[in-house]
């Protein structure tokens, strides 16, 4: 009950039942928002956390329980802090050898309201130096951010329990928001919409028109323009029939928005390479088939709810039902969600209404719909919204999933190059200021609805990347001096793409908290820090800054191996600390160090890269790490 008590205390009373003055002042309970006080918390900073909602965690706990990296091991700290707990809950609560424990995939994969908890335990785990409060509204409005001698000195929010405006003062400022809206009221520079492909020459940028997994196709024009990619929800949804909530048709069905479907289901049509080979005539026999009966023969075709819905299973029969990339139609809202990285809160949350209205009503469409196959609606009426999540929201997410709002212009730019390699096979652009490695996809969603004549909806890629290293610049402002934005990071579209993903912006968070510490300390402005010591820290906290597939965070030889790494010593995938040496390899460390190394090559790669570690520290007490 005490713990009950405070929270319910830090909920309702505003900034002065706790502190008058903070460390730092974070905007958006978001997981990065949430990983910066924490690892500010470790270094004795204090933290107050602004969400707008009634909860915090973000999209993880809004149903984004499919984690999304594309090389585990690459982005580690507090993210693998995070994900240890949601393995450890399955196992404590189920048995080792459980099914949940299993499909929690080592707790990359789990329900929302663990999440949720997760991130509460963390928290209250330093409750003496983070204070959370909820329903607490910031609009991206000058008026609201103070600023003096290039800092910012103080914000307003909306009590929206109190409906008052009330004060928050800090050394510094960080915007943990999805849209950018502290950065933005704080005029920094930013970009919404899409760079063309002449601007970084960048694969999938602008108009495109692609096969999933295939070639471009006609109406590519790779031209720049203001669209914003689709936002929708993360549906939790369950086959469980004790657990399963029906959806039933919203008050504001639309039949007309659905009906596109229809033709869809009967002719197997979707955006997959495959229908490169689809021809009429087997559309037509599979119109045939499934009059009889049958289910779909196309190839790469889906069936009932997966026809809308791509699905990640989770522990206790539920499932992570994001949109269907292989669709024409499906979660995704595309063009009607443009407006809302710049709009204020009653625009958003007019918007969030309308996409809740939609997507039951696509899923209630493709339960019931008479013009639909009987099997195809029985297999998708299977599926509800699990009941024992969200119960505060009628079983439905309470945020949307907003994928990219502004992207704030910072002393670095990233693009798709920084997440390719320079040759096949081999590493991206090193950065030696490296924050955090990470790994997905150059991935966008759609940013128009369904175009007649068009093989998919303009925007919807994703091109393969490689492991990438990501500089502190992407979050630090040209100007301002006490502002970071971990999650709003500077980057083109494509750029952005890869690095909207939670366990970056948890890593980037982990940093901005541990930037801010080090800059109150040593009363350096943000982008005049040390960053050897912040990443001396930051390899302390666990976190990965390149990555090797042979060296973890529990090593003992990890911290050498990171700053040798980032050195240029290791440009492999692999750091093979036992192989053996070689002349080339002895030269190459020679022309890197500037120390005299033997040419006695009995020594394994690990006992020589020690030997110039030590040497390298011992010439500068600032070397880092």
């Amino acid at each position: 009950m005490k713990i009950f008590k405070c929270l319910f205390i830090a909920f309702l009373f505003p900034a002065s039942a706790a502190f008058s003055q903070y460390n730092l002042v974070i905007v958006g309970g978001n997981p990065g928002g949430i990983m910066c006080a924490i690892s500010a918390a470790k270094l004795g900073k204090t933290s107050v956390i602004l969400e707008r909602t009634g909860h915090i965690g973000g999209l993880p706990a809004n149903g984004l329980g499919a984690t999304d990296i594309a090389t585990r091991g690459a982005t580690t700290g507090l993210f693998t802090d995070f994900t240890g707990r949601i393995k450890k809950y399955y196992i404590k609560k189920y048995g080792e050898n459980a099914e949940q424990v299993r499909m929690c995939s080592d707790g990359y994969h789990f329900e929302p309201s663990v999440a949720e908890m997760i991130f509460e335990q963390m928290l209250a785990e330093y409750s003496d130096k983070i204070k959370v409060y909820k329903m607490r509204q910031f609009d991206a409005e000058e008026k609201n951010v103070s600023t003096q001698n290039n800092k910012i000195t103080k914000i307003k929010v909306i009590n929206r329990l109190t409906k008052q405006t009330e004060e928050y003062q800090g050394d510094v400022f960080i915007d943990g928001t999805y849209e950018g809206d502290l950065a933005a009221a704080a005029k920094v520079p930013f970009r919404i919409g899409r760079e063309g492909k002449d601007e970084f020459a960048e694969e999938g940028a602008g108009r495109t028109y692609k096969y999933w997994d295939g070639p471009v196709a006609e109406g590519t024009t790779y031209q720049a323009d203001n669209a914003v990619q689709a936002y929708n929800y993360r549906l939790c949804l369950t086959d469980n029939a004790a657990n399963r909530f029906v959806v039933t048709k919203p008050i504001k069905y639309d039949r007309d928005e659905f009906k596109s479907l229809v033709d869809d289901v009967w002719d197997g049509r979707h955006t997959g390479v495959e229908m490169l080979n689809v021809s009429r005539e087997m559309m037509a026999t599979n119109r045939k088939n499934m009059a009889k009966g049958d289910t779909t023969g196309i190839p790469g075709d889906k069936w009932g709810i997966a026809k809308i819905t791509n699905r990640v299973f989770l522990p206790n029969h539920k499932t992570d039902a994001n949109n269907q990339h292989l669709a024409l139609i499906s979660t995704d809202l595309p063009e009607e969600n443009w407006p809302w990285p710049t709009s204020g809160w009653d625009w958003r949350d007019q918007f969030a209404e309308r996409l809740k209205s939609y997507t039951l009503g696509l899923i209630y469409f493709a339960q019931n719909d008479p013009e639909l196959p009987a099997n195809f609606r029985k297999a998708s009426g299977k599926w509800g919204l699990a009941k024992d999540e969200y119960k505060d929201n009628e079983n439905f997410p309470r945020q949307v999933y907003v994928r990219e709002g502004r992207r704030m212009e910072g002393t670095y730019f990233f693009t798709a190059q920084d997440a390719i390699g320079v040759t096949p096979g081999s590493r991206p652009p090193l950065h030696a200021n490296s924050i955090t490695a990470s790994h997905y996809a150059l991935d966008s969603h759609a940013v128009r609805k369904r175009e007649s004549g068009k093989i998919h909806l303009d925007g919807f890629i994703s091109y393969l990347s490689d492991v990438y290293t990501v500089p502190f610049g992407v979050m630090v402002p040209k100007e301002l001096d006490n502002l970071l934005f971990p999650v709003p990071v500077s980057g083109s579209h494509i750029g952005f793409s890869t690095l909207r993903m939670e366990p970056c912006w948890m890593a980037l968070g982990q940093a901005a908290g541990i930037a801010a510490s080090l800059a109150i300390d040593s009363k350096l402005k943000l982008k005049n820090l040390d960053l050897n010591k912040l990443q001396d820290i930051l390899v302390d906290q666990k976190a990965t800054l390149i990555y090797y597939k042979d060296s973890a965070p529990d090593d003992h030889d990890f911290k050498m191996v990171q700053y040798i790494g980032l050195r240029g010593y290791l440009p492999g995938w692999e750091a093979q600390l036992s192989g053996k040496m070689d002349i080339e390899t002895v030269k190459l460390w020679k022309a890197l160090s500037g120390i005299q190394l033997n040419n006695d090559i009995k020594q394994n790669r690990g006992q020589v890269l020690t030997q110039i570690y030590q040497v390298l520290n011992k010439r500068s007490a600032s070397a880092g790490f």
